[in-house]
């Protein structure tokens, strides 16, 4: 669920690892927290929680480009059109997401969208004619037999009815928000090759507050005070984490962190424990392991061929 400030690909040499997975680590627990608090704000439709989200994670973005000078001429751009297609999709994905998020577990809605990564790879070598060999390729179906594994459960569980159908039904949009969010992250790596990161944030936080608001007449209520309070508190901790994801990418490779962002599949399993009750079920955790097994090695296959790359070079 974690739409990125820094997840175009931007990478720096790696000078200071331990600050930058600190950062990774803050920005997994930061957004965690976000997903806690729209779970706990019980009874507001998805489209709200999007906009929201969207909407009041725009303060603390704004105060960090500011600070960091990097406010002048976020506005400019050359294609407006990939920002609204981008925001589009964003929104569609969080949508998904965050309604997923009210029928399912906390830890189970996490460890579903980890599909997102192996879908990426997926998509990558279908739209951008990318070279993936025979070991990606293994990696990314044993992930989707662990995905398989985690929601297998729920979807057999439609024809129980009752809660049970709307645990299936979580676990299906569950998987079209983690689609969808292959696919925005498809159309940012076109974005960042002509367009600013701070840009790029700055109008999917824009696009994606006023696409949300077209959900309105899907049934918008009025939030009570402590709603408003838990929905105003998860758009600015998606604020900050987005912040602190763009400070880890700028003190450490991306190989060298992105491990750390299977650190919310524990923080979840606590989180949903000590708040919700949840109770992880023994094919959550066993195709949770696969699915990050599977990630992990994705992760590192890309590091060491991007080395011989730059070797061969």
């Amino acid at each position: 669920m974690a739409d990125s400030i820094a997840a175009t690909g931007e990478t720096v040499p790696e000078t200071r690892p331990l600050l930058g997975i600190a950062c990774k680590v803050t920005s997994v627990f930061v957004f965690v927290l976000m997903s806690t608090l729209l779970k706990s704000a019980e009874g507001i439709p998805a489209g709200e929680l999007v906009f929201f989200r969207s909407f009041f994670a725009i303060f603390p973005v704004v105060i960090y480009l500011a600070y960091t000078h990097q406010l002048q001429g976020v506005m400019v751009t050359s294609d407006i059109f990939g920002h609204i297609w981008r925001g589009l999709v964003g929104v569609m994905s969080m949508l998904s997401g965050f309604y997923a998020l009210t029928l399912l577990p906390l830890p189970e809605s996490i460890a579903i969208n980890y599909a997102s990564p192996l879908m990426i790879v997926v998509l990558s070598a279908i739209f951008l004619k990318e070279q993936v060999r025979l070991y990606r390729w293994s990696a990314v179906l044993i992930g989707f037999a662990g995905v398989l594994i985690i929601v297998w459960p729920r979807l057999s569980m439609f024809s129980s009815g009752g809660m049970s159908q709307a645990e299936g039904i979580g676990a299906i949009f569950a998987l079209i928000g983690a689609l969808s969010s292959a696919v925005a992250m498809m159309l940012v790596r076109k974005l960042v090759k002509h367009e600013r990161t701070a840009t790029i944030v700055i109008y999917f936080s824009l696009t994606s507050t006023v696409i949300a608001l077209f959900t309105m007449p899907f049934g918008w209520v009025v939030p009570q005070m402590w709603q408003l309070g838990l929905l105003i508190g998860a758009g600015f901790a998606g604020g900050i984490a987005q912040i602190f994801l763009t400070e880890c990418y700028r003190h450490a490779e991306m190989s060298t962190i992105a491990p750390f962002e299977y650190t919310s599949m524990l923080l979840g399993l606590g989180i949903g424990y000590v708040v919700f009750g949840d109770v992880p079920t023994a094919q959550m955790l066993i195709g949770s392991s696969i699915v990050i097994g599977a990630g992990i090695f994705i992760i590192f296959r890309e590091h060491k061929l991007s080395g011989r790359k730059l070797r061969k070079s």
